[in-house]
């Protein structure tokens, strides 16, 4: 875009929003060139008879369980911090959780573990290829003694379902899974049972080994929340995890709370509070990934297939209350926003065949559209 003077802020590429409000919508710039932006002011009236310091309050006392809970899981999994904070903030807002990473990470015994410390019920799916939709559905038997046909549940009646490997199993079943994440319900015969409340699927699948694997279409990507990358250990987690399980009695985590506590804290993750720049910042960063010309960011249009859904917005708005509750506030910042978004974007950007050749990946796109937007 040609002007006569130099841009110095995002709102000579776009306008506000909501013009007809009289607010300072949309982005602006930073402090200072190559310093912190200004930090957002904590709001002191939320709305009519509800105040910062009573939801301050109120968020205290729903997430203390949580420190709680990080506190026993750090008992069983040494490190991994990320991947529990991820996997509770799926837990809290009730979106799902995708999790990438290579054998022997502990992904399957941090979903045991949590639900151990929240007295969750808990089952493991192993997908493989010969598995069959009606093998975590459930199915109709047929009674020769009483003649009569029985329905059998399966292993998705739980509250946490761990579907480990889910790339290995026919498009079918995966179908059947995601049918289940959406509706929240299975038809077993002609009777729709709702599934357990809360209900979350915690999917794993090996980065490594694309042998008989069945990998999942970007539209069945999308109803993941999260797509979370658990790492190795650092040297010294991994000492801790070798002097830990050298003894002849394995840790054990406690139950520290109860679903109901974490369905009470669910409905205030809703209420905490997103400034209306705050708003906009998020749409803005979705729109430029969909349109980076309109953002000066000509560059990465060659390297974009398609951008984030509107799935993408409302997930990162979610995601961001639940880190914010995490930590104990009642309010949602831009760094809340910046910490989850990886996670949220990564397996919803589709890059070119030319960026694949360049070595340019999703991150690396999402990583620039941060780089470059200004924060409020």
């Amino acid at each position: 875009m040609t002007s006569s003077r130099p841009v110095d802020t995002l709102r000579d590429l776009y306008p506000p929003l909501a013009p007809t409000i009289e607010r300072e919508g949309g982005l602006i710039p930073n402090a200072s060139p190559g310093g912190p932006p200004p930090p957002l002011p904590a709001p002191a009236v939320l709305g009519p008879g509800l105040d910062i310091g009573q939801l301050n309050e109120q968020v205290r006392r729903a997430s203390a369980f949580l420190d709680e809970v990080f506190a026993q899981v750090a008992r069983v999994v040494v490190g991994q911090r990320d991947m529990v904070e991820r996997v509770l903030i799926g837990l809290l807002t009730g979106g799902h959780c995708l999790i990438e990473g290579v054998p022997g990470l502990a992904k399957t015994l941090l979903v045991k573990t949590l639900s151990q410390t929240i007295n969750a019920t808990f089952q493991r799916i192993q997908f493989t290829p010969d598995l069959l939709p009606a093998d975590i559905t459930g199915t109709i038997i047929y009674n020769m003694h009483t003649g009569e046909f029985t329905q059998k549940r399966g292993p998705l009646f739980a509250n946490l379902v761990l579907a480990d490997e889910v790339n290995r199993a026919p498009a079918k079943v995966q179908s059947a899974l995601l049918e289940a994440m959406q509706e929240r319900q299975v038809t077993i015969g002609d009777t729709t049972h709702r599934l357990p409340d809360p209900f979350l699927v915690l999917a794993t699948q090996n980065p490594i080994e694309q042998e008989g694997t069945f990998p999942l279409p970007e539209a069945q990507l999308d109803r993941f929340m999260l797509l979370i990358k658990v790492g190795y250990p650092t040297p010294s987690d991994e000492r801790a995890m070798l002097d830990r399980m050298a003894g002849f009695e394995t840790p054990v985590a406690n139950e520290v709370t109860t679903i109901e506590e974490v369905c009470a804290a669910r409905k205030v993750v809703g209420s905490i509070y997103i400034d209306d720049r705050v708003r906009d910042y998020i749409v803005h960063v979705v729109q430029a990934i969909r349109r980076p010309r309109d953002y000066g960011l000509g560059e990465l249009a060659p390297l974009i297939e398609y951008g984030g859904s509107p799935r993408a917005t409302l997930c990162l708005a979610a995601a961001a209350r639940a880190h914010a509750f995490i930590r104990h506030r009642a309010y949602v910042t831009p760094d809340d926003i910046k910490a989850i978004a990886m996670d949220v974007m990564r397996h919803r950007v589709v890059v070119t065949y030319e960026a694949e050749a360049e070595e340019v990946s999703s991150e690396d796109v999402v990583r620039r559209i941060f780089e470059y937007l200004p924060v409020p």
